[in-house]
């Protein structure tokens, strides 16, 4: 009896193990501390099971048997399963991996969003005051997420929070706010009809972790594009690079003897007057001592920047860009691009479009210690040329005064501030005239000025301690940037490019084309709508019937 008793205690014993068990999992999980009392609990079950399957196996050759194996092999096996599933589990939170099967990439992150948020300082978190999470929303910024850890986001109810609405001065649902430190900036507003964009968001994030603001003067005084609204104007190029964090302002050389230091970029816009020879020579020196300029010359215009120009290997063509393969209703004097250079200002453009109105054509010739890139160019001939007689109705290629395409409408070039500039060879006269575009077929050839030598290296010392190089981009026109036509394709992303990279702010992302939806849509007539139902609804599924009729009637 007594030996009887014993056994029962054991087998009552035995339970305290998965309890004690059970109860220090259970108190290390849900207070997420594991103090003393949990792991104590843990290792008494612990040892009380150890202790009960040696007694099982001491007193039954409980080990030994072939249903213990069994049931050990099954235990074994499930808890390797969910070992390998707990590794996956793990891999897949620590090392995130997504495809996007879009062609336009349309759940991606731009490679310019991509690279600010992995380069992030310091903590910069998006609050979203809305009720309700958008998933468009949510899975935007989720991308942002991901790339960084510093980069975090909340959606907030403002009535449930109203003292942090009243901290970011929320007035209404749908406001989304960026805060980085103590600087906060307001992103835009999002309702059913706009969402959150990427554009905005990446802009606004560039703006609160920069520390400097680069600074872009507009030459004026020569028939430039206006700065303010107004036909013809560049209002909206102004405001881009306000939000990219540019601060602008107006230059006039005739009263200043020399282009400010604090000049990130001088940006001179269709000038349609000349420069007079103090101001051509203030932006040479503003070149040797470490500056960028962006020239936006248009044809039909004589800027007298040619001396210039020389020192660098670039000559502007006073012919007029056409471009005759254009089918979408602009005329053969808007130049449609889709070929560009290999350079950080063109590099994501792919075969994207790009509009030029109006442009004259750029010849580059080499010079020792400049390096050149070429940005836009027309497509071969005899889809365009650069055309001399513009009164003609009828637009054809004449051998001896045009010039067969491609043409180079734009040209990035950089210099060491240590290279002096090179003198160039008289360039060999053109024999065919070159005229304005509002002159007439028998107009006289426009003379080509004559090498100007060029100015030694000003002694002064750079504009900036760490510039080593200046640079220059010239495009052979400036409609391509006004209102209007600056929120056309990729137009926009040209000039903020520019300016982006002679700013010499190489970790400044560059600009960011929005993503678009292609039309896939196959436009059918109502003929052919019924007889493509009628070839899916009855005669696909009498093909099919008939097949099997014949396997069967064959084996049967």
């Amino acid at each position: 009896m007594k030996s009887i008793a014993k056994r029962r205690l054991w087998k009552y014993l035995f339970w305290f193990g998965p309890f004690l068990l059970v109860a220090g999992l259970t108190a290390g999980l849900v207070s997420q501390k594991w103090g003393v009392i949990p792991l104590a609990f843990l290792v008494a079950g612990i040892v009380i099971i150890g202790f009960w399957l040696i007694w099982q196996t001491q007193r039954t050759n409980w080990w030994g048997r072939r249903s213990t194996q069994a049931g050990t092999n099954a235990l074994v096996a499930t808890l390797a399963v969910l070992a390998i599933l707990g590794l996956v589990n793990f891999l897949g939170t620590r090392y995130h991996l997504r495809t996007d099967l879009t062609d336009a990439q349309l759940f991606t992150l731009a490679p310019q969003s991509r690279q600010l948020v992995q380069s992030l300082q310091k903590p910069a978190k998006v609050w979203v005051f809305d009720v309700n999470r958008n998933p468009q929303d949510l899975e935007l910024l989720e991308n942002y997420r991901r790339q960084s850890s510093n980069f975090k986001f909340e959606f907030v109810d403002p009535q449930a929070r109203p003292g942090l609405a009243d901290k970011f001065g929320v007035k209404d649902y749908g406001e989304v706010y960026l805060e980085s430190q103590d600087r906060r900036q307001l992103v835009q507003v999002v309702n059913q009809n706009e969402r959150l964009s990427e554009i905005r968001l990446t802009n606004r994030l560039q703006q609160i972790s920069s520390t400097t603001t680069a600074k872009v003067y507009l030459l004026q005084g020569h028939g430039e594009r206006q700065l303010a609204a107004g036909e013809g104007a560049i209002s909206q190029a102004i405001q881009a690079l306000g939000e990219k964090n540019f601060t602008t302002s107006a230059l006039n050389l005739a009263e200043k003897s020399a282009v400010p230091d604090d000049a990130a970029v001088v940006i001179v816009a269709g000038a349609k007057k000349a420069l007079f020879d103090n101001e051509v020579k203030a932006l040479q020196s503003y070149l040797n001592r470490g500056g960028n300029l962006l020239l936006m010359i248009d044809p039909n215009t004589d800027s007298k920047v040619d001396s210039l120009l020389q020192e660098w290997g670039v000559r502007l063509d006073n012919r007029l860009a056409v471009d005759v393969s254009n089918n979408v209703g602009l005329g053969p004097a808007v130049a449609l691009v889709t070929e560009y250079g290999q350079h950080p200002i063109t590099k994501d453009f792919g075969n994207g479009i790009s509009l030029y109105p109006f442009a004259r054509p750029l010849e580059v010739t080499p010079v020792p210690g400049v390096e050149s890139t070429t940005l836009i160019v027309t497509k071969p001939y005899p889809s365009s040329w650069a055309e001399s007689d513009l009164q003609s109705e009828n637009l054809q290629f004449n051998e001896g005064s045009d010039r067969k395409g491609p043409l180079t409408l734009g040209v990035a070039l950089k210099r060491k501030l240590s290279a002096k500039p090179a003198a160039l060879p008289t360039p060999t006269p053109n024999t065919s005239p070159l005229p304005s575009p509002t002159t007439q077929s028998k107009a006289t050839p426009t003379p080509i000025a004559s090498p100007t030598p060029p100015l030694p290296p000003s002694p002064t010392p750079p504009l900036s301690p760490t510039s080593t190089e200046s640079r220059l981009v010239v495009l052979g026109n400036s409609n391509f940037a006004t209102d209007g036509l600056f929120q056309q394709q990729l137009n926009g992303d040209m000039f903020l490019n520019s300016v982006t990279w002679l700013s010499q702010q190489d970790q400044q992302p560059l600009s960011i084309r929005p993503k678009e939806v292609k039309n896939r849509r196959i436009n059918i007539t109502g003929a052919q709508a019924n007889l493509l139902a009628l070839s899916s609804l009855l005669i696909l599924p009498l093909i099919g019937l008939a097949a099997a009729a014949v396997l069967w009637w064959r084996r049967r």
